[in-house]
């Protein structure tokens, strides 16, 4: 016996009926932004969603000719072939390494940058800056790696010309752990800072003038007008830019690492995603690699969540 929709209507609860009404109107109030939301939601189901199928690889004796559904069950065998694996503690280790070298240094660079470039009056030239400034962002780590090795080369290089000009003797820079890791988070600082100010330049933008001029009545200079207005109404930005860095703290980056380093370099350069690339891809070790990845998620997922209930605890502030 079918129920009639007027029926179900009288039988939903006033409570949901009334969420549905009100999602129903905001639906067509608000259809042509969720219409340009589209495309990007379309995107993630595609390229986030859809995928999360394949962890299945990460539980399976994975075999091409079987295919996902057809290979037998691992359990978990690659799971606990992490946690004894020397190489993947290593890899481990050096993912948080440089994450945290980068964060140490790279994330407040965009802050200074910020508040630097909002101290200068001559429009023309903030907007010079801020064009050389951004440019990096938008070039590929190939042709940065490739700058990189042009400079950075013993031969025709100007780190080379540099030295033979000075008499000192030159030496391969990226075969060098100590110096690899130099390279790596400069040349990432070097890469991003510009186009992370751009969030800060934003909010400073949004700064009441009125604190300013109220702060420069009562006598206070540039340093502490930056320091008592301009750096507490950033604190909410800076905090949830926190969190999100946290989030990606096992993502040292694969595309800039990938395209600098070399085997001399593994014992400090090898991270979680270059080496699943290496056994997973390379080796053919296609279960393995996907328990080495899924691990990854898991734990940047919980970095988040503790991350973002220190920093509501500490400053009030958080993404949800």
């Amino acid at each position: 016996m079918h129920t009639s929709m007027a029926e179900t209507g009288a039988n939903r609860p006033p409570a949901a009926a009334s969420r549905l009404s009100r999602t129903m109107i905001k639906l067509r109030r608000q259809k042509y932004l969720f219409l340009l939301m589209l495309p990007g939601i379309v995107y993630f189901v595609i390229f986030k969603y859809i995928p999360i199928y394949g962890v299945v690889l990460a539980f399976k004796e994975f075999n091409p000719m079987d295919g996902i559904l057809g290979s037998p069950w691992a359990g978990l065998k690659y799971f606990e072939r992490i946690f004894v694996s020397d190489s993947v503690l290593q890899v481990l280790y050096n993912t948080l390494r440089i994450s945290f070298l980068k964060i140490a240094l790279g994330f407040p660079a965009p802050i200074l940058f910020a508040l630097l470039l909002n101290e200068i009056m001559n429009n023309k030239l903030k907007r010079i800056i801020q064009t050389i400034s951004y440019l990096p962002h938008f070039l590929s780590w190939v042709v940065i790696s490739g700058l990189v090795f042009q400079l950075l080369s013993p031969s025709y290089g100007l780190y080379g010309y540099i030295y033979d000009l000075m008499g000192w003797k030159t030496e391969v820079l990226l075969s060098k752990p100590g110096s690899f890791l130099a390279i790596i988070v400069t040349s990432d600082i070097w890469k991003e800072f510009g186009y992370g100010s751009i969030i800060y330049l934003a909010a400073i933008a949004g700064i009441s003038s009125e604190m300013y001029e109220a702060a420069k009545i009562d006598g206070a200079g540039r340093f502490k007008q930056i320091f008592y207005i301009t750096l507490p109404s950033l604190l909410p930005v800076i905090s949830i830019m926190f969190v999100l860095r946290l989030g990606n703290v096992l993502d040292a980056g694969f595309d800039q690492i990938f395209n600098l380093y070399n085997p001399v370099v593994y014992g400090v350069a090898d991270i979680i995603d270059t080496y699943v690339y290496r056994i997973g891809l390379a080796d053919f070790q296609y279960s393995f690699g996907t328990a080495v990845g899924l691990c990854q998620g898991v734990v940047a997922l919980v970095l988040v969540v503790s991350a973002n209930w220190i920093v509501r605890k500490m400053t009030d502030h958080s993404i949800w």
